[in-house]
């Protein structure tokens, strides 16, 4: 009797069901996705997937296939509202993935001229970032959270360490003032936490429209007020969405970056033997655990073969990062030295824009708490360890770690302006309720 070909699909996987879609959510999904993937490849260099109830897409798992796809701007679009099962209301409206899928007016669902005007701004303006006060900026950020944990012995590397260090870094960065900062803080926290996520979202867009008017009226030398100096000449509006897409693009990513770079870090000990362990280890995460593992979303123009596989036009069609840097095809490229053509960062016209500032604060991050926390190791068994739910990023839910206590003295900072905070906004921080939010701490404490 023959023997099938095909591998068994994962326990909980439901790819037996009549359209023989993979879904790519659930405590399941989540444990073991490269179970998944491994499943997902017996499909094709695609694969039919559900991205939560109701949600159907093509998945790429071929590395060659992605790269054709990201590279390939004419025969698919990242206009959002091409979207055909969005629009013809077969997509549930409260479905949880739509609020990262739905169109806005940023880079990252233009095409064409607009895509280039938009991108090239943001490009330009992230390059005037000087990178010697990035990672002066980072170290002061990675010591003002040490210091709220150091001499407790113990914390929560993700929630206590590398959840908060990129928004610190980015409001430094725009040149927020302490009020704005911390509903920024609070808005992408409580938007990705799924913590009231619409309040939370209305609150970032509202703090981010007075952030641009702060810099309509008084630029700095920030981010946000290159933007508007580039002559691009965005609008209020255009200025608005271009922010929040950096700053919310800047936050999730670099947060899974940091802490699973931690996680292969303390779970590895072959990384304690070799020199320059941090860049490797990074190398390795974004290769084998990538911070974002299936994205990259587009929409045929019109019905087509690709892949071997019929698309119809406004189909949903996703890149599995995670899938093509692990797949047969690249172990090769792999050993032979070619350690960064991995599709971490994307590729083509939407490739990350800031892939080199993120890696420099990652690096900083990790270097810094490692220097203070020498002894640093894993409070808890590995395969206790569980992972964030969801089709898109790819991030612990927490990072317990022990090490002998320590005290963070900060050097005396030069004071600065800041707007005063408001007394009736508060930030919730730990499950307290203080006057202020974190960003005003963290700009109290560096200039105390």
């Amino acid at each position: 009797m023959e023997q099938p070909t095909a591998p068994v699909p994962p326990p909980g996987c439901p790819a037996h069901q009549a359209d023989g879609r993979v879904p790519l959510y659930g405590p399941e999904f989540a444990a073991d996705p490269q179970a998944y993937y491994t499943y997902l490849r017996h499909y094709g260099p695609t694969a039919p997937v559900e991205l939560a109830p109701g949600v159907e897409a093509t998945l790429v798992t071929d590395y060659s296939f992605a790269l054709q796809l990201l590279q390939d701007s004419g025969s698919f679009r990242k206009d959002a509202r091409r979207w055909r099962d969005l629009n013809e209301g077969s997509v549930p409206a409260d479905s949880p993935v739509v609020p990262l899928l739905a169109y806005r007016p940023n880079a990252m669902f233009s095409d064409g001229a607009e895509h280039h005007r938009l991108r090239q701004a943001i490009t330009d303006s992230m390059a005037r970032v000087d990178s010697r006060k990035l990672s002066q900026t980072t170290e002061q950020v990675s010591n003002y959270l040490i210091s709220q944990f150091g001499s407790r012995g113990s914390a929560d590397l993700l929630g206590d360490y590398a959840k908060q260090l990129p928004l610190f870094v980015f409001n430094e960065l725009f040149g927020c003032t302490a009020d704005i900062g911390d509903r920024v803080v609070f808005g992408i926290t409580g938007m990705f936490d799924g913590v009231n996520a619409e309040q939370a979202v209305g609150v970032m867009f509202g703090a981010i429209g007075e952030l641009v008017a702060l810099k309509r009226s008084k630029p700095g030398d920030d981010v946000p007020s290159w933007l508007m100096q580039h002559p691009a000449k965005l609008t209020d509006e255009e200025m608005v969405h271009q922010v929040a897409l950096l700053l919310v693009a800047g936050n999730e990513p670099l947060r899974n970056l940091i802490g699973n770079t931690l996680h292969r870090l303390l779970t590895h000990d072959a990384y304690a033997h070799q020199g320059g362990l941090i860049d490797e280890a990074i190398d390795d995460t974004l290769w084998e655990n990538p911070p974002m593992q299936n994205l990259g979303a587009h929409y045929p123009v019109s019905d087509m073969e690709f892949a071997g596989q019929k698309l119809h036009a406004g189909d949903l069609v996703l890149v599995s990062y995670a899938a093509a840097n692990t797949g047969p095809a690249l172990t090769a490229a792999r050993q032979a030295g070619s350690n960064r053509a991995h599709l971490a960062w994307s590729a083509g016209p939407h490739a990350c824009p800031s892939k080199e500032p993120a890696r420099q604060i990652t690096v900083t991050a990790i270097e810094n708490l490692l220097n203070k926390l020498p002894d640093v190791e894993l409070a808890v068994p590995t395969e206790s360890l569980t992972w964030r739910p969801g089709p898109f990023n790819r991030g612990l839910t927490v990072l317990p770690a022990k090490f002998s206590p320590v005290q963070i003295v900060q050097r005396p900072a030069p004071a600065r302006k800041e707007a005063p905070v408001r007394p009736q906004y508060t930030a919730p921080t730990g499950g307290r309720n203080e006057r202020g939010g974190v960003w005003s701490q963290f700009l109290n404490w560096l200039t105390r």
